[in-house]
């Protein structure tokens, strides 16, 4: 699935003198089943981007198409009532807003991940199917699926409870998956396994995944292109690794790389030889016992 934004230009309170201008002519395209992440500093515009993917938001210029479709064309046919189905596109683009845990209701598991696919008008099989399937998703099933689901939502911990409100966005089955810091305020625990289920997710259900975060790490393991916002206008764009490696662009904006990409760039200005675009910590490993053998060293340091 894939979403485009033309000149999308948002203003609150546009006409007053309290006018606020949070997104300023932003192009960009997503294509079908790519990993994007969106970082910059607080108040630079991300979150209310993208609030416009599945119109929650109303650009105030500009357009916003979900596969090809302009969700708020405005031509003659809009005018005399026809527009974008809206519920439909919702359906198709599942925005998980910070800290989802904090919308859960139900008095089971079960309870609140079926409430989507009830709204939708499935029958009891059909949603039975569906939220077991989101409960696999999310890695939360096995031989205590069943204890799980009729547990209430707030017996569990911090990182199932936030699995939990994904899988209340899968089962309505989106192409595209947008999440705003999907990690904050989890323990270390609780981030490894979340981080680990949308991988797996993504890779087994070609999901379009658009990631929201300040945590440098975080966007570093889920996507492959990443842009950067600054007071509402895309400033960086490009392949994660190499946006990564501008350190001094990011630093410039308040922002940071991974301590994996200051690690390696910091070895390479004192003459090491290494490669300073990796992200993953086994890869930087790999790359300075390399170098250590090429040099004669003993790699073993490496690891002690």
């Amino acid at each position: 699935m894939s979403i485009e934004t033309v000149d999308l230009t948002h203003v609150y309170m546009a006409g007053t003198p309290n006018a606020l201008t949070a997104v300023d002519r932003v192009s960009l395209r997503m294509g079908d089943g790519e990993a994007v992440g969106i970082m910059g500093p607080t108040g630079s515009g991300k979150s209310t981007l993208v609030q416009h993917f599945n119109g929650l938001l109303r650009p105030t210029s500009g357009r916003v198409l979900v596969d090809g479709e302009d969700l708020w064309r405005a031509d003659e046919t809009h005018r005399r009532g026809r527009k974008a189905d809206l519920r439909s596109i919702r359906r198709k683009v599942g925005l998980i807003f910070q800290f989802p845990e904090h919308q859960l209701f139900e008095e089971t598991v079960y309870e609140d991940i079926a409430f989507g696919p009830r709204n939708l008008g499935l029958g009891e099989a059909e949603t039975r199917e569906r939220v077991a399937d989101a409960l696999s998703a999310v890695g939360l099933a096995g031989d205590a699926v069943e204890d799980i689901s009729r547990r209430s939502p707030f017996s569990l911990s911090g990182g199932q409870m936030r699995r939990v409100a994904i899988a209340g966005v899968l089962a309505m089955q989106p192409g595209t998956l947008v999440l705003d810091e999907p990690t904050a305020g989890l323990d270390p625990r609780g981030r490894r396994g979340l981080l680990e289920a949308l991988i797996r997710l993504r890779r087994e259900r070609n999901l379009t995944l658009i990631v929201v975060s300040h945590n440098m790490e975080d966007l570093a393991s889920l996507t492959e292109r990443v842009l950067v916002l600054d007071r509402g206008r895309v400033v960086e764009e490009g392949p994660t690794r190499q946006v990564f490696s501008r350190l001094d662009v990011l630093r410039e904006l308040g922002l940071d790389a991974p301590p994996v990409v200051s690690l390696m760039q910091g070895l390479a200005a004192r003459g090491a030889e290494v490669r300073t675009d990796l992200l993953d910590p086994a890869e930087a490993a790999a790359e300075i016992e390399r170098w250590m053998r090429s040099k004669g060293g003993d790699p073993d340091r490496v690891h002690a």
